[in-house]
């Protein structure tokens, strides 16, 4: 039994992009500067109980474009559907993280590679990530709190307002910067510790890419929450540009794990393959 590179490659994308987004903003008074206005909205985010959003974009892997919702408090769960177009061709992935566990879907496309079923599960205590999911609201890598990345602005010293624009039907203004990562973990040391300690988990996972430096838009609405963030910056293997817009926040989220029959658990998979080398 095994998985095809296609899979492979598009569930790299959706892993990646799992992790990058979240709500956030609004026309500001005239006194408040850009600076103070998105530290305002990234607070905000730390508020966010569960939100649903859409993203489209371009990663090493290939162009995504998906919609994703996902609750963290008081516990975790998340669902996403993307497509992802890779060396010609499209491949659909979805993810779920449910009960501690994380499953992958590529629907028939999958099932062609196990044997008929089309969900591969992860225990992630068993994978030693269940610390980082009860720290973070995420499994590591594969699932990083998006208010993570909706604050990174707020370590920029260039942050600048662009002008008002509607997002989605939504008025809002828009303001963009650009943040190193030196400058961005520098400006961790004003922050409380939970706030500081998922940032830097999201800042190592940029370092892994290869990523030093990011340009970035929020696009902030009159509740002073994030409607819109893009991210740009260039990795080892090619440039990252993402865009994540926000349709709702602290609406309820359900999701429900795969039925047995249709899933393979990795790590028993893993066991077998072990016995018959």
């Amino acid at each position: 039994m095994k998985t095809s590179t296609s899979i492979s490659t598009a569930g790299i994308a959706a892993l990646l992009l799992a992790g990058t987004a979240v709500g956030c903003g609004a026309e500001k008074s005239p006194e408040m500067s850009p600076a103070a206005a998105v530290a305002k909205a990234a607070k905000k985010t730390e508020d966010i109980k569960s939100f649903r959003y859409t993203m489209s974009g371009k990663t090493p892997e290939g162009q995504v474009k998906g919609e994703a919702q996902m609750a963290v408090k008081p516990s975790v769960a998340m669902s996403m559907k993307m497509t992802v177009l890779a060396e010609g061709q499209s491949h659909d992935v979805e993810i779920r993280l449910v009960d501690k566990a994380m499953y992958m879907g590529g629907g028939a496309e999958m099932a062609k590679e196990m044997d008929g079923k089309s969900w591969m599960k992860f225990d992630m205590s068993a994978l030693g990530a269940d610390k980082e999911l009860n720290d973070l609201g995420a499994p590591g890598d594969a699932q990083q709190n998006p208010a993570a990345e909706a604050g990174f602005l707020t370590g920029a010293k260039d942050v600048k307002k662009v002008g008002t624009e509607k997002v989605g039907g939504v008025e809002t203004t828009h303001y963009s910067g650009t943040v190193t990562l030196d400058s961005l973990r520098a400006s961790l040391k004003g922050e409380d510790k939970q706030t500081r300690e998922r940032r830097e988990k999201s800042l190592k996972r940029y370092e892994k890419m290869g990523i030093d430096k990011l340009a970035m838009d929020m696009w902030v609405d009159g509740e002073d929450h994030a409607k819109q963030v893009r991210m740009k910056g260039d990795t080892t293997n090619g440039p990252l540009d993402m865009t994540i817009t926000f349709t709702d926040i602290n609406k309820p989220v359900t999701v429900t794990a795969p039925p047995a029959k249709d899933t393979v658990d990795f790590a028993k998979m893993m066991e077998e393959a072990g016995s018959e080398a």
